[in-house]
């Protein structure tokens, strides 16, 4: 299945944005390990935090996550504490998302967890176990979701857990994030050095919980706005936080250098507002950005950016490598269709300096079976034309109600087999 998508001539638009799945899945996790039913209000309808909710509502020996990353990594260790035996499985690219570091250091705690395919890849066996706890060294410069599986355990284990990570630290925000959340649920777990975490074992507190909105789905959002050539145009995204500790919230301030501004409205009783986007004169000539602590971000501006003429180089990108796809390889080919040469190096840099190349005739964007594929180079169509995607349906894993809510802004799309 594909979509056709033509744009509107005019964004007027107030759009309910989709729960946060970062901050869900960490609640839902957290709220498993208080060992009460309450679940969080405003939970994310995405597929990953379905299968989340799914491996606590409908027990099984086999879970199956799916495409979820997230969902691995935070089920890996959840379950290395959780009573019997479970094999944890996902799609055949999940099946080739590297998993070592954490079963490793999992293993090192006392987890009993067995690989049953290739070494260092899911599926995996786990044994339900107590451990221990106490030091342990893992590399900072993989993956953030590494860190918040181990430390979202870390109070339920007997001896607590001091966490020190080597290298250069990604997504430090996301990290901040998960910390954010035990503290929300009674936790003391703080930084303790720049790159050490403490942990003391104790118990998480029951209570009741809202989820914000997802400052990642307003990407999409500030993406449109800026590609618009009319200044009037405006959008207003619901229940966000100003002071958000989601990481993407820095989205704001990466594209007021590409003039969008926002404005915050009053906050209700659990700090949800409305953030209302505006259109400005840019004055940016160039965008030399690193990436390392938001990469989800980058493909919207990776997107965005020389369709607006916009040269560029970002780095800290080297987790995109191990993503749903190899984000960077899927992001020069499909950029390469509609006419624009970027290149790549030292694996986590991505530049375009305004090379270009023959454009497709009639391109169909590759979706790759990731969902951020299909979202950041949608809003293409407000200057292509038109733009086509290939599998729209993988929106689901984040932001399911993505091809309504441009509906409702006035895009047109068309289904086509």
């Amino acid at each position: 299945m594909q979509y056709i998508i033509t744009p509107p001539q005019h964004i007027d638009t107030r759009i309910t944005l989709p729960a946060s799945k970062s901050v869900s899945n960490r609640a839902l996790i957290v709220q498993a390990l208080t060992k009460e039913g309450i679940l969080p209000e405003n939970l994310s309808d995405c597929d990953d935090t379905k299968v989340i909710l799914q491996a606590f509502s409908q027990p099984s020996d086999v879970i199956d996550i799916k495409a979820s990353g997230t969902a691995m990594r935070f089920l890996t260790a959840y379950l290395c504490l959780s009573q019997g035996e479970h094999i944890i499985t996902g799609t055949e690219r999940m099946k080739h998302r590297p998993i070592k570091i954490l079963v490793d250091a999992l293993r090192y705690l006392g987890a009993d967890i067995d690989y049953i395919g290739n070494e260092g890849y899911p599926p995996l066996r786990i044994r339900g176990c107590e451990l221990e706890g106490g030091q342990l060294v893992i590399p900072g410069n993989v993956s953030s979701q590494y860190v918040s599986a181990l430390l979202m355990i870390a109070p339920i284990l007997t001896k607590g857990l001091d966490l020190k990570l080597t290298g250069e630290i990604v997504s430090r925000p996301y990290i901040d994030l998960t910390l954010h959340i035990m503290h929300e649920f009674g936790v003391a777990a703080e930084w303790t050095n720049f790159d050490t975490i403490s942990v003391k074992p104790q118990q998480y507190t029951r209570r009741t919980y809202t989820i914000e909105n997802d400052w990642t789905a307003a990407s999409y959002w500030y993406e449109i706005l800026a590609l618009q050539e009319d200044l009037d145009g405006e959008v207003v995204l619901s229940g966000l936080k100003d002071g958000s500790r989601q990481g993407d919230a820095a989205v704001r301030y990466i594209f007021s250098l590409l003039g969008i501004k926002t404005n915050f409205a009053r906050k209700d009783a659990e700090g949800l507002t409305d953030a209302t986007l505006t259109r400005h004169t840019r004055m940016l000539n160039r965008m030399d950005y690193d990436f390392i602590n938001h990469p989800d971000l980058a493909q919207t501006l990776i997107a965005a950016c020389p369709v607006l003429g916009i040269p560029f180089h970002f780095t800290g990108l080297n987790s995109l490598r191990i993503k749903e796809t190899d984000r960077i390889e899927a992001m020069k080919t499909e950029m390469a269709k509609l006419g624009y040469v970027l290149q790549s190096r030292n694996d986590g840099e991505l530049s375009w300096e305004g090379e270009r190349c023959e454009p497709v005739s009639l391109p169909v964007i590759n979706t790759y079976e990731d969902h951020r594929m299909a979202m950041s180079f949608a809003p293409l169509a407000i200057k292509l034309g038109e733009i086509r995607i290939d599998h729209p349906e993988v929106v689901t894993k984040s932001y399911p109600h993505f091809w309504a809510d441009l509906r409702s802004a006035g895009f047109h799309i068309t289904e086509v087999e």
